[in-house]
């Protein structure tokens, strides 16, 4: 009998094995303290020596194994899921792309080296955005490797700067740099905000949406919008100094908000997770800018568990559903999809930090640290107001999605019987469980201690609670009555539009430049370019070359003119 072993059945066994062999790795590195280098010295200019560099230590190979854990469980999910598509292998070879992308990135120490991963992340997001072929997707597209280039530009400068340190290796030099390196933070900072669309760049992530869900699984959870976050953690201890701190911790923390504030008033489903991504990246660079990039490297691969435990939830709604994605569509689907749904109530809470789910160890333990710190007022309201936001959007997706009236009269074959979608989602379940308390005892061996009083210890809680709460009583109530929130429409509008930035980021941003564009076609191209350019030469040239013409005809007539007019010049110069 011979066995016929689909590609995405070997990439989910190559990878997972390769997660398994990372994550042992990472957890012997732990425990002896020990770090890996391999180097390559391409060349050496100026006594600067470009070298092609990875790391293998605990940090960069637990990080590898949750990407590649993730990405066998997508890659196997996908088999289902785009088991339609025609152009099936063409998907997969893009997304092992972006893994092997995002590898490059993870092991490198070096600014030149992770340029590489850091490039090939942005053009296979790209190609993957686009992936359905329609001008709402080539528009999202152009969005997002346009925003992601700035910032490849500012790694470029920084790897300019960061020449005269004589190396790129910031293992090494990070140490050194003092504040007269202030721009260099600055640029690595802005790298780092591009990727992890932190304000005023979060446009193109809701619009990155475009690309297939097993794709979105992937990016928000352990790929490209990580990276940005990744970069900070590891560029860490040159972050000292107010002026850097300061900016990320405001930018951060403005974003989880303004993130949080928006899914209230969202309705597609797959934007209101890309937009808890969101939040959850401001939280992570918000306790990275206090000084704590362990909780942030912690709590980032917390939430890759649960965040692509969620879109993949999401996914078999949507393909069950009709391919619909407007959370007013749906409803009750709970009696119809238990299996699924169940997983999907899993991420959730584990998003919201119910307590000893995934999100709970590392969200609980960023709250407490940040309100036990030196943290202003300002971000203290601002981590109050968005912990509390993101348990009332979960409650008003609950609500729509799966509790409710049923809204999907005309789709009565809803089932949950899916082997492989469900199969590859079993694995992150118990990740969203159990992960978060075995990388808590394997990360903090000696546990953080907490000194708190007991009103500022369960602030956390009494906040979850009352925007659990007050969420699902509100879209319970705009069920029976008329929406509150159309009285404030100009309101509404601005929280739910992302306080406007993909109108400001795109449109309103090339307006000038558009308005000069057509300015300069005018007056330059169709005017006086043309006019002393293209056209003016040709225009000179005929009529000389007529002349030319004229005088190669051997006419007698022209001979006798040439000859009296030479007569004439010769006759007043001799005079």
């Amino acid at each position: 009998m011979i066995w016929k072993i689909s590609m995405h059945e070997i990439s989910m066994m190559f990878l997972g094995l390769g997660s398994v062999y990372c994550g042992v790795s990472a957890v012997l590195k732990l425990n002896s303290s020990v770090m890996d280098v391999i180097e390559w010295e391409i060349f050496s200019l100026n006594s600067s020596s470009i070298i092609f560099t990875l790391v293998f230590d605990w940090m960069s190979l637990l990080f590898m194994c949750f990407v590649l854990l993730i990405s066998s469980s997508v890659l196997f999910y996908s088999g289902s899921y785009m088991a339609q598509d025609k152009t099936f292998n063409r998907f997969m070879y893009l997304v092992l792309a972006f893994v092997l992308s995002m590898g490059m990135m993870v092991l490198s120490p070096n600014l030149i080296s992770i340029l590489l991963g850091w490039d090939g992340l942005g053009l296979v997001s790209y190609a993957l955005v686009i992936y359905y072929q329609n001008e709402k997707s080539a528009n999202a597209g152009m969005f997002t490797v346009l925003s992601n280039r700035v910032g490849d530009v500012a790694i470029l400068l920084g790897i300019g700067l960061m020449s005269n340190l004589g190396g790129w290796n910031f293992f090494v030099y990070g140490f050194y740099m003092n504040d007269e390196w202030l721009i260099l933070k600055f640029l690595l900072i802005l790298a780092a905000m591009t990727k992890s669309a932190q304000i005023p760049f979060s446009a193109w992530l809701p619009a990155a949406m475009a690309a297939p869900t097993p794709v979105s699984a992937l990016v928000h959870s352990s790929t490209l919008v990580t990276a940005g976050v990744y970069l900070m953690i590891r560029f860490s201890p040159a972050l000292g100094g107010w002026e850097t701190q300061s900016m990320l911790l405001i930018v951060s923390c403005l974003t989880m908000f303004m993130a949080g504030l928006g899914a209230n008033f969202e309705y597609d489903l797959k934007k209101i997770i890309a937009l808890s991504t969101l939040s959850q990246l401001g939280v992570m660079l918000s306790i990275l800018a206090l000084g704590y990039p362990d909780l942030a490297f912690f709590h980032l691969l917390s939430h890759a568990l649960f965040k692509a435990l969620l879109f993949m939830c999401a996914g078999v709604v949507i393909h069950n559903v009709g391919d619909y994605q407007d959370i007013r569509c749906m409803g009750g689907l709970v009696n119809f999809m238990p299996l699924s749904l169940s997983f999907m109530t899993i991420a959730n809470l584990a998003l919201c930090g119910f307590p000893f789910l995934a999100g709970f160890y590392s969200k609980d333990m960023i709250l407490e640290v940040a309100f036990m710190g030196w943290v202003n007022f300002i971000a203290f309201v601002l981590y109050i107001l968005a912990t509390s936001l993101t348990v009332m959007y979960t409650m008003r997706l609950i609500f729509y999605s799966l509790s409710g009236e049923f809204n999907l009269s005309s789709l009565s074959s809803i089932k949950d019987e899916d082997s492989i979608m469900v199969n590859s989602m079993l694995m992150l379940g118990l990740g969203a469980i159990f992960g978060g308390a075995i990388l808590s005892w394997l990360m903090f061996p000696e546990p953080y201690m907490i000194c708190m009083s007991d009103f500022m210890k369960g602030v956390v809680l009494m906040i979850s609670l009352i925007g659990g709460v007050s969420g699902y009583m509100m879209n319970m109530i705009s069920v029976a009555y008329s929406l509150k929130s159309l009285i404030n429409y100009k309101f509404t509008t601005m929280a739910g539009s992302m306080w406007f930035m993909p109108f400001l980021t795109s449109l309103k941003n090339s307006e000038l430049s558009f308005i000069m564009g057509e300015v300069m076609q005018k007056v330059g191209d169709k005017g006086w370019y043309e006019h002393f350019g293209g056209q003016g030469v040709y225009y000179v040239f005929s009529k000389v070359f007529l002349v030319l013409n004229q005088l190669q005809m051997n006419k007698v007539k022209v001979f006798m003119k040439v000859f009296l007019v030479s007569a004439i010049v010769t006759l007043f110069v001799y005079i």
